[in-house]
């Protein structure tokens, strides 16, 4: 491999490393934003689905800040983690009717995400990442 390849693979790990992480989070943290904007009705969703609905602010807190968070880079292992378990305990809670094909493909979509997350918490943050200036100093 001569060094053109070596920094045409470098400059593709620093581009993607934040744009995954942007892509990754993005559905967090608009998902956290839509439940502000229809919190009873969310509240009503989750209570029928037998999960308490005063957790509803928690669940809000996690999707915006840890959204924003994972974007940014920032605590992005510890965050990360718990998005990968937030993201199995939905699929369990609110995905598991493997009988209604929607469901089924749901509850993989939150698999995957998991997936994703995952891979940050081995992997970290990557380029341009909060992380990286905590630990340059």
């Amino acid at each position: 491999m001569n060094s053109s390849s070596i920094k045409n693979i470098t400059t593709l790990q620093q581009i993607s490393a934040p744009v995954g992480r942007v892509l990754l989070a993005t559905i967090f943290f608009m998902s956290g934003l839509t439940k502000i904007t229809a919190y009873a009705g969310t509240q009503g969703y989750m209570e029928a689905m037998g999960v308490p609905g005063m957790l509803l602010p928690l669940v809000i807190a996690l999707e915006v800040l840890g959204g924003l968070a994972i974007m940014l880079g920032w605590q992005t292992r510890l965050v990360a983690f718990a998005l990968a378990g937030f993201s199995i305990l939905s699929a369990m809670l609110f995905h598991a009717d493997f009988s209604d094909q929607m469901q089924m493909a749901m509850f993989m979509k939150n698999v995957a995400i998991a997936g994703g997350f995952l891979m940050l918490v081995a992997q970290g943050p990557g380029a341009y990442a909060l992380d990286n200036r905590a630990s340059s100093k």
